[in-house]
């Protein structure tokens, strides 16, 4: 009887030693732009928009206020067709407790969240009457407790209604000084830090104009139009859109 000869065991082609490693390729964010960069970049956004405006239409800093909670997770042209007929009935705290939380969600219904929001403006506006004597005020740790009102909201009106030198970091603000970049950073709190603290004094009041018109419009989230971008040879975003 033959003795069977024990088989070598086969390499599992899993443990295999690979012949190289495998490296991914990671690309490095680049550093921010230094202060003579930033101030020139600031330079040519006021030379072509020498006076920025908010894009939402309002008439006072209570409409602002409104206004602005209302376009959380909505464009500003739907905030505009729902409150053009509520500021016209109600444009002060006191009008607004008087129409009442239904006809509030009434005027609201085309925007997103409109029953949380309704409620929020209603509870706001509950709280000025109360509170504040009907009336906006400029403080923001007196604006962060309002319902429906975050860091964001209470910069934009601190800025707008009162002129102070806040930058409001939305989606749009938050990229762009991340893409350029202006300042680098993983939260809209950090960015507003950094851009507060770095943009240079002449344009510190209009910064939040200019650059969320910016990346609205040109430095956009999918497809940036760098071949029209005013500022194309100061960014150092690698991946420049080429021309159509």
């Amino acid at each position: 009887m033959r003795t069977r000869q024990p088989t070598k065991p086969r390499k599992s082609p899993i443990s295999a030693r690979l012949s190289a490693p495998i490296v991914a390729e990671v690309a490095t964010a680049p550093e921010p732009v230094g202060p003579e960069t930033l101030a020139e970049i600031f330079s040519r956004l006021s030379a072509a928009n020498p006076e920025p405006r908010a894009e939402l239409e309002f008439q006072n800093p209570f409409t602002l206020l409104v206004a602005v909670v209302l376009s959380a997770q909505a464009t500003d042209r739907s905030v505009n067709l729902a409150t053009a007929p509520l500021f016209a009935i109600a444009d002060t705290p006191e009008a607004m407790l008087a129409l009442g939380e239904e006809r509030v969600r009434d005027f609201i219904r085309t925007i997103g969240l409109f029953n949380t929001k309704a409620k929020n403006v209603i509870a706001l506006s509950r709280i000025l009457v109360e509170q504040h004597g009907g009336a906006v005020p400029r403080r923001r740790e007196d604006l962060e407790v309002l319902p429906g009102v975050g860091t964001k909201t209470a910069s934009v009106v601190r800025n707008v209604a009162f002129g102070e030198e806040t930058i409001a970091v939305d989606t749009h603000i938050f990229r762009v000084s991340n893409r350029i970049p202006l300042v680098v950073a993983a939260t809209t709190d950090k960015v507003q830090a950094g851009l507060e603290a770095l943009v240079p004094a002449p344009y510190r009041l209009n910064a939040h104009h200019w650059l969320i018109l910016f990346g609205r419009y040109v430095c956009k989230a999918r497809k940036p139009a760098c071949y029209q971008c005013p500022i194309a040879d100061l960014c150092r975003f690698p991946a420049k859109t080429p021309a159509p």
